[in-house]
């Protein structure tokens, strides 16, 4: 339950690149630059301006490195000014951008959670992107994009967003409290029992063995053990959700067991921001976190540490997660062809290739693992695979029509049952009829 990934090159290569991730973040050494690919050709010389909404989930100073990219594309299509405009966390961009829409006033393009499509949909304020991509080779050119990134881009034959900020869910682990405590540093937990068994031997001297943030990602986290016990929480077209089955209720009872049985992570309800400090204070051993903390835990810690996939029970998995792409459908034609154009500009391969290394994201696209300076970051640090090899088990993140009611009453139950108010079969039977009712309309 609780990620989160696009690219930089040319003049925003040789500025400073900035962590992504955790808590906080500083700039890390200039990228070598890529070659600059020619100015693209505009039909007409009439000035177009796009406002361009994006927030930030993770740690670090990304404003600096957005703007860079927008400028850097005002650079290469002189006619069209981007103006990259923070509209904070993800939840808050989602209120500014229906605000927008309801005025009459949306921005032009902005990165939302992948999960809004509905959402989106159902207030009609986005386009779909059919019509653009069979320019550049429809489904070839969609092909490059990962699947599991996909899942949540399209529905009804059709595509509404283009992956760029992208995730999955890892296992982050400290290698020096691994040996500390007798356990292999070169093999993090496979398994549920495993991973109770560590956590247990890592608990000590006021280190908790393991954190799994729950603030405003209960979903997210409980979508792990929702898929590594076979299934996933949502039907493909966003109208019903499987809340209420005895394999999550199972999932959920070992989660709250971790901390209210075996006391080898904190009771209760911990953050999502606070999480990735504990681990780099060595307040935690092992942490349940978005890839996109990667690069920040990589700068930051001062102890050796790995990365792995999620341990698994029937198998293994993890959501997807992260942002897309949006364009607006209440502005005018040349700014939806102008915001295309910036669109592809952000998730070009190489631009992709260096967005991932930069932020800890997974570049969205498969090629950019196929670059040189991608194939040289991977050799020198393996951990950047680790997320991308782990999208063969990943499946999309929760996304469903009424998605806010959704989200908030199964986050609200799963909080419930980590603080001892509920048992995780009547919260999840709670979150299930409520869900039940949000979605009523859509049934019909």
């Amino acid at each position: 339950m609780r990620s989160l990934t696009t690219k930089m090159i040319s003049l925003a290569l040789c500025c400073t690149t900035l962590a992504a991730c955790g808590q906080a973040g500083t700039a890390s050494k200039p990228a070598a630059p890529a070659a600059a690919p020619a100015p693209a050709e505009t039909k007409t010389e009439e000035k177009v301006d796009l406002t361009f909404y994006y927030p930030i989930a993770v740690g670090g100073p990304l404003t600096a490195t957005i703007e860079l990219m927008a400028q850097e594309f005002t650079k290469q299509n002189p006619n069209i000014t981007v103006k990259p405009v923070y509209t904070g966390s993800y939840a808050d961009t989602a209120v500014k951008t229906q605000a927008g829409v309801q005025g009459k006033n949306p921005p032009d393009v902005a990165v939302l959670q992948s999960t809004e499509l509905f959402s989106l949909l159902d207030m009609n304020a986005i386009v779909p992107l059919d019509e653009f991509i069979a320019k550049e080779g429809g489904d070839k050119y969609l092909s490059d994009f990962y699947p599991a990134f996909m899942a949540n881009s399209q529905t009804g034959g059709k595509t509404y967003s283009i992956p760029f900020q992208r995730s999955t869910i890892v296992l982050y682990y400290n290698k020096d409290l691994f040996k500390a405590a007798g356990l292999d540093p070169e093999k993090a937990p496979q398994t549920w029992d495993e991973m109770k068994e560590y956590a247990k031997k890592l608990t000590k001297n006021g280190t908790w063995g393991l954190e799994i943030p729950v603030t405003g990602y209960g979903y997210w986290m409980l979508q792990t053990f929702a898929l590594q016990s076979g299934k996933n929480l949502m039907t493909e077209d966003g109208k019903k959700v499987m809340f209420n089955t005895p394999e999550n209720v199972a999932g959920l009872q070992y989660w709250s067991d971790l901390s209210r049985k075996e006391k080898v992570m904190p009771e209760g309800v911990t953050d999502w921001g606070t999480v990735p400090s504990d681990f780099l204070e060595g307040k935690t051993a092992m942490m349940y976190h978005t890839t996109g903390n990667l690069s920040n835990v990589k700068k930051n810690a001062k102890f050796n540490f790995g990365v792995s996939f999620l341990p698994k029970n029937a198998s293994f998995g993890s959501p997807t997660g992260g942002g897309n792409f949006y364009i607006f459908k209440d502005i005018d034609k040349k700014k939806q062809e102008a915001a295309w154009k910036f669109v592809k500009f952000m998730t070009e391969t190489e631009r992709a290739a260096q967005w991932s290394i930069d932020t800890g994201y997974v570049a969205v696209k498969k090629s950019a693992y196929e670059t040189e300076r991608m194939k040289k970051y991977a050799a020198d640090f393996p951990a950047a695979l680790v997320a991308r090899d782990q999208l063969q088990y990943a499946a999309a993140e929760l996304s469903t029509h009424n998605n806010g009611k959704v989200m908030k009453t199964l986050n609200d139950q799963v909080q419930a049952v980590l603080t001892g108010t509920l048992t995780p079969a009547d919260g999840l039977k709670k979150a299930q009829e409520e869900a039940d009712k949000a979605l009523a309309p859509f049934n019909k």
